[in-house]
């Protein structure tokens, strides 16, 4: 674990929600996942999300989780932050992956809304502050209603951010006018990072701080451009540079991360097996994949005689 300097300077821009490459046995393919970390610390992002979304963490037994934790810090080797999810909907069983994610070494963990049991707030920040008390790991939380039915309502969120252990927000509510919102509620350390591609550009434009990303594992050059450009109060070349994301965005949100894993198998970084009940893409969706792909051409991310 590296050491934890103010959250405001490194857990900002563009952050990958990395994928979990598996070979055609179903196993973690550490290779494909040691390249994936190096490619994006390579472009300069300030972290490496694991065991999320996008890594298809339900799939992943408690056993899994930590050893890819533990392989990503290992990557890492402090050039970047880890940031391990350690998300369930049991309590025990959240406090459990926070305490394997802290043992394998990461500098922080993502802990979503309970999902399925559907708490009131009150169970919800008493969810939150258990695992705080289990660990000594900064926080970060995920709200995202349309995967676990249940919000993290604002006034909740300010009294959680009260304390300095939690020091973020991956928000997955699709509302880009939030950060404007609770910008008067929580701390100024308190970074809020949008966790939708789709509405990352206005998030970030309306005051939030970056963004937990999927498109980011694809294109991350092309995402910190866009985010030095928004910083910078460019905004024309900032459009100019998010149009260019939006058909690859379109092209993996209805699928992921199957399609995401499909994009990056288009470049050579993995297989693109999935754990069941997820399955690979149907051709249809192959083809717009890459097409999106091969349009970001200068980064020459796909070879065009795949489209």
């Amino acid at each position: 674990m590296t050491t934890m300097a103010s959250p405001a300077s490194w857990l900002a821009g563009y952050i990958p929600d990395l994928p979990t490459p598996f070979d055609e046995l179903g196993r973690i393919d550490r290779n494909a996942f040691a390249k994936l970390c190096e490619r994006q610390i390579a472009a300069g992002v300030s972290a490496l999300v694991v065991c999320e979304t996008a890594g298809e963490a339900s799939t992943l037994s408690p056993e899994e989780q930590e050893s890819l934790i533990r392989m990503a810090v290992e990557t890492a080797r402090g050039r970047v932050r880890v940031i391990a999810g350690a998300g369930s909907n049991s309590t025990d069983g959240a406090i459990e992956l926070t305490r394997r994610a802290e043992a394998a070494g990461c500098d922080a963990i993502l802990s979503v809304v309970p999902y399925y049991n559907k708490p009131m707030q009150n169970g919800i920040s008493a969810h939150f502050r258990a695992i705080a008390d289990s660990t000594g790991l900064p926080i970060i939380l995920h709200d995202i209603p349309s995967r676990t039915v249940r919000e993290l309502a604002n006034d909740t969120l300010a009294r959680l951010a009260e304390s300095e252990q939690f020091i973020g927000l991956r928000d997955g509510t699709g509302d880009a006018a939030r950060p404007m919102r609770l910008s008067a509620l929580v701390p100024p350390g308190f970074r809020m990072l949008c966790g939708d591609d789709a509405v990352a550009f206005a998030y970030i434009a309306g005051g939030g701080d970056g963004c937990i990303s999927t498109i980011c594992n694809v294109a991350p050059d092309l995402c910190s451009a866009v985010f030095s450009s928004l910083r910078q109060g460019r905004l024309q070349s900032a459009r100019c540079l998010q149009r260019r994301l939006v058909a690859l965005d379109a092209s993996l949100s209805g699928g992921s991360p199957a399609a995401l894993k499909y994009a990056l198998s288009l470049l050579g970084l993995l297989d693109p097996t999935t754990r069941l009940p997820l399955v690979e893409l149907e051709e249809p969706a192959r083809r717009a994949v890459a097409r999106a792909v091969a349009t970001i051409a200068e980064e020459d991310l796909a070879d065009p005689t795949l489209v």
